[in-house]
């Protein structure tokens, strides 16, 4: 949204600017391979997918985790969410899909409406128990911890012991009872000190192979659909 063209005032001295709003004009090429969250308009998240085959403002969806929608008939307009390497931020789309066969939807009238240092993934809260095992120096060993949010990215845990910005552990949790325990090499990013001598850190995940992605965004999606079914 242009808003200066609303006023009269200097209107030739205003050079065009890039704007994190964009309007869609530019390739979005670049966004190729991007890993993204598809929701609804006002927010549900519908799946997960690798955005792929991008062509002017048309593109694919290939889903890789469980989908909250069927019998989709006529295009279905959604936001579109993902990480941008290439920029360093989050980068945001609105469109439409319509489902392919494979678990592949065709996406169409896509552009850019933000490009910013949000959140980049959906994260789901949680309050689980963890553990943080370090391999070398004086904290050397594995700790219980509380598992607090968890995205494809990163979580946030709490624990006891004091870690350190920089710090690397490999972080184990059960997401859920009767899928695989996930592990992720990560590294601590944030630390912010509680009352009462706890501790609650940021983690970035470290050396994630696309299939563990894939597995930790299945459970993921699977915790936060059943989540949302014992909350109604």
């Amino acid at each position: 949204m242009k808003l200066f063209e609303l006023f009269g005032k200097r209107k030739k001295d205003v050079p065009p600017q890039k704007e994190s709003m964009a309007g869609g004009e530019e390739s979005l090429d670049m966004y190729s391979g991007m890993r993204v969250e598809v929701t609804t308009l006002d927010g549900r998240l519908l799946f997960v997918a690798k955005l792929m085959e991008l062509h002017g403002d048309q593109a694919e969806l290939h889903q890789y985790s469980e989908s909250a929608i069927s019998d989709v008939e006529e295009p279905l307009p959604v936001k579109i969410r993902g990480y941008s390497d290439r920029e360093r931020k989050a980068v945001s789309l609105e469109g439409a899909i319509t489902p392919l066969p494979q678990n592949k939807w065709a996406a169409a009238e896509l552009k850019v409406c933000r490009i910013g240092n949000d959140r980049a993934f959906f994260r789901l809260t949680t309050n689980l128990d963890a553990t943080a095992t370090m391999f070398s120096g004086l904290a050397m060993g594995e700790r219980p911890c509380k598992l607090l949010n968890i995205s494809v990215g990163g979580a946030s845990i709490s624990s006891e012991h004091r870690y350190h910005e920089g710090d690397k552990f490999l972080l184990k949790v059960k997401l859920l009872e009767d899928r695989p325990e996930s592990a992720m090499y990560s590294k601590v990013v944030r630390v912010i000190e509680k009352d009462g001598g706890a501790y609650e850190y940021g983690c970035r995940f470290l050396e994630l192979t696309e299939a563990d992605q894939e597995q930790i965004t299945r459970n993921i999606f699977a915790a936060q659909r059943k989540k949302r079914g014992s909350a109604v």
